[in-house]
């Protein structure tokens, strides 16, 4: 994934001068985990651009730099440096086409690194992707595999307003795919149902994924069969998809990492409660993290959703009566 990412900016950057990406770091040493490797030496520090350590300025230059014509993509080294950008997100960049009547877009792209998996120490390990889907304004993408890393990055570059793109680090080089071809965008606010069932609907995003299919592959083995729903663009949601999954199946569960309340699950979980009431056979139900703070890497294992956890959810669903 990190290199879909990495070729998703080249290819963005080679093929429009405007883009332009700046962040700690992201230049001579290429970021963090190496998203940005060799792109200042194809395109010079003009457009590759090497920031002080300020969340704060790095979110508010690039506002400014996407209200006068380019196309910034601005990277915060992990999640949990982020919320020192709120300020300028929510006061700003969510706020400039309503505030100017169209007169002016926000066309920037805000990437982060997200979630826990890696043993890192604390604020490295955030997973609060429903702080930024509350705010209108925000659209918030999670990829889950290389393929869509670099198809749905196109398509954040492209866009005319703010987006915020969380990369999932547990699965930065989990898997190698090989990429379409190049400058192949895939569609935001949309759904990818990544495998086809009739027993259950499992929704999840970002590295949850993972486990997602392999609860799926497992219960396949005992003659369920689970439809396995990749969410991407959690903001705005895709509902209609869920919905015709649910439909479907009569069953659902919700699997993602961020703590449990308030979360983007309990979101959809309310939506298919309202709309699909009647066709669902059981309560939805959410695997997730909990409400504390990510825990160090003795204990982060026992906090994130495993495939057995999602496993025993399904089949709770599965047998209510």
């Amino acid at each position: 994934m990190v290199e879909a990412v990495n070729k998703a900016l080249d290819d963005a950057m080679a093929a429009d001068e405007n883009v332009v990406l700046l962040g700690e770091d992201i230049g001579t040493n290429g970021g963090v985990f190496r998203a940005t490797i060799g792109l200042k030496e194809k395109y010079g520090f003009k457009r590759v651009m090497d920031t002080p350590l300020a969340e704060t300025l790095i979110a508010g230059m690039t506002i400014g730099m996407a209200s006068q014509g380019l196309k910034p993509v601005a990277e915060i080294q992990f999640m949990g440096f982020i919320y020192a950008c709120m300020e300028q997100l929510v006061s700003h960049a969510a706020r400039l086409r309503n505030r100017t009547r169209g007169r002016l877009t926000c066309p920037m792209v805000l990437r982060a690194p997200y979630g826990g998996g890696i043993h890192a120490p604390e604020h490295h390990s955030e997973s609060t992707e429903a702080l930024f889907a509350h705010i209108p304004g925000l659209r918030v993408v999670i990829p889950s595999s290389p393929v869509r890393a670099y198809g749905l990055l196109l398509s954040a570059i492209a866009d005319p307003d703010p987006v915020i793109f969380l990369e999932p680090k547990r699965i930065y080089r989990l898997q190698k795919q090989a990429l379409p071809k190049p400058g192949t965008s895939l569609p935001l606010d949309t759904c990818f149902t990544l495998r086809e069932g009739q027993d259950v609907t499992l929704v999840s995003w970002g590295a949850s994924i993972k486990e997602s299919l392999e609860a799926a592959n497992v219960l396949a083995s005992e003659g369920v069969s689970v439809e396995v729903i990749d969410v991407a663009t959690i903001k705005p949601l895709d509902m209609e998809t869920i919905l015709a999954s649910v439909c479907k199946t009569g069953h659902c569960v919700i699997a993602h990492e961020a703590a449990r309340s308030f979360g983007v699950g309990a979101e959809i979980a309310a939506q298919v409660s309202a709309e699909a009431i009647f066709e669902l056979q059981a309560p939805v139900k959410r695997v997730t993290g909990y409400d504390i703070t990510m825990p160090y890497y003795r204990m982060e294992n026992h906090y994130l959703p495993s495939t057995l956890r999602i496993v025993r959810a399904i089949k709770e669903v599965l047998m209510f009566q």
